[in-house]
C-alpha cells in the first residue's frame, strides 16, 4: 500500500519538528519545509530516514513569496503525486512594545501568518479538491481565543484571522477536504527555554494543569486530525491548552 504524505510548513524546528516525527513514526512520508534553518532540516531528515522506512524531502521555501510555494507544490507533486495532509505551522511573531509596534513589521506578521498560508493552502487544497480527498490542519493559538499580550498584539491578531480562515476554507473546499484548526496555549519549545523564570511561573499559575505543553502533545492532536478516526471533524476550532483558570 502506497504510504501517505504530508507537508508541514516551518518544519526545521520547534512544534514543526515534533509534528513531522509523529507522522513519520506512522508510516508517513514527510516533506519538511524551512526558509533559513537547513542544518535542522537536514540532521532531521537523518534521524527520520534511520528511525522509519520511510522517504523524507527537505524544500527551502519561503511562504511569502508565491513563485516559491509553486516551485515546491511542482517539486511535491512531482515526487509524490499528491498530498494527502497539509499542516499550516509556519507563522512568525514579532514581540515588541506598543509604543514600538511599526506598520512594517505589523505587515510582515500578517503576510506570514495569514496572506501567505491562504495562498498556500490554495494551491494545495485545489488539487486535493481534484483527487476528492485532503485533511488540513491550521495551527492558531489560544492568543486567538482569550489570552491577550499586548506585545505580540500583531501575532494574535494574524491567529485570530487564521480562525476565520479555517471558517471559508472548511466551507469553500466542502465536501471532499476537512479543515479544522487548533489553538495551542504554551508549549515547551526551544524558544520559551528562555522565558524569564517568574513570568514563566506565573503563566503557569493561569493553567489548570500547571505546566506548559510538551511539543508532542499538540503533535499528537494534528495526527489525529488527519486520521480516519477524525473522518467527521470540520471547521472546528480546537483549543489545546491545559485549561485556563478564571481571572
Amino acid at each position: 500500500m502506497n504510504k501517505k504524505t504530508v507537508l508541514v510548513t516551518g518544519s526545521s524546528i520547534g512544534l514543526g519538528s515534533s509534528i513531522i516525527k509523529k507522522f513519520a513514526s506512522n508510516n508517513y512520508n514527510v516533506i519538511i519545509n524551512y526558509n533559513t534553518h537547513k542544518n535542522e532540516a537536514e540532521k532531521l531528515k537523518e534521524e527520520l530516514e534511520k528511525k522509519y522506512n520511510i522517504e523524507c524531502l527537505i524544500i527551502k521555501c519561503d511562504i511569502t513569496k508565491e513563485q516559491e510555494v509553486k516551485e515546491m507544490f511542482d517539486i511535491i507533486i512531482n515526487k509524490f503525486s499528491k498530498l494527502d495532509v497539509l499542516v499550516n505551522n509556519a507563522a512568525i511573531a514579532i514581540d515588541t512594545t506598543f509604543e514600538d509596534k511599526t506598520k512594517e513589521n505589523f505587515m510582515k506578521v500578517l503576510d506570514t501568518n495569514v496572506v501567505s498560508l491562504f495562498y498556500l493552502t490554495r494551491i494545495f487544497a485545489d488539487e486535493m479538491y481534484k483527487q476528492k480527498e485532503g485533511k488540513i490542519i491550521n495551527i492558531s493559538s489560544s492568543n486567538a481565543i482569550d489570552s491577550y499580550y499586548e506585545y505580540s498584539l500583531d501575532y494574535d491578531a494574524s491567529k485570530a484571522a487564521l480562525i476565520n480562515l479555517t471558517h471559508n476554507l472548511a466551507n469553500h473546499y466542502s465536501p471532499y477536504i476537512n479543515v479544522n484548526c487548533i489553538c495551542p496555549g504554551w508549549i515547551n519549545t526551544p524558544m520559551n527555554k528562555n522565558l524569564d523564570k517568574d513570568f514563566k511561573q506565573k503563566e503557569e499559575n493561569k493553567i489548570l494543569l500547571n505546566r506548559f505543553a510538551e511539543p508532542e502533545e499538540i503533535a499528537n492532536l494534528v495526527y489525529f486530525l488527519s486520521t480516519n478516526e477524525a473522518s467527521y471533524i470540520n471547521d472546528s476550532i480546537i483549543k489545546i491548552d491545559g485549561g485556563r483558570k478564571n481571572d
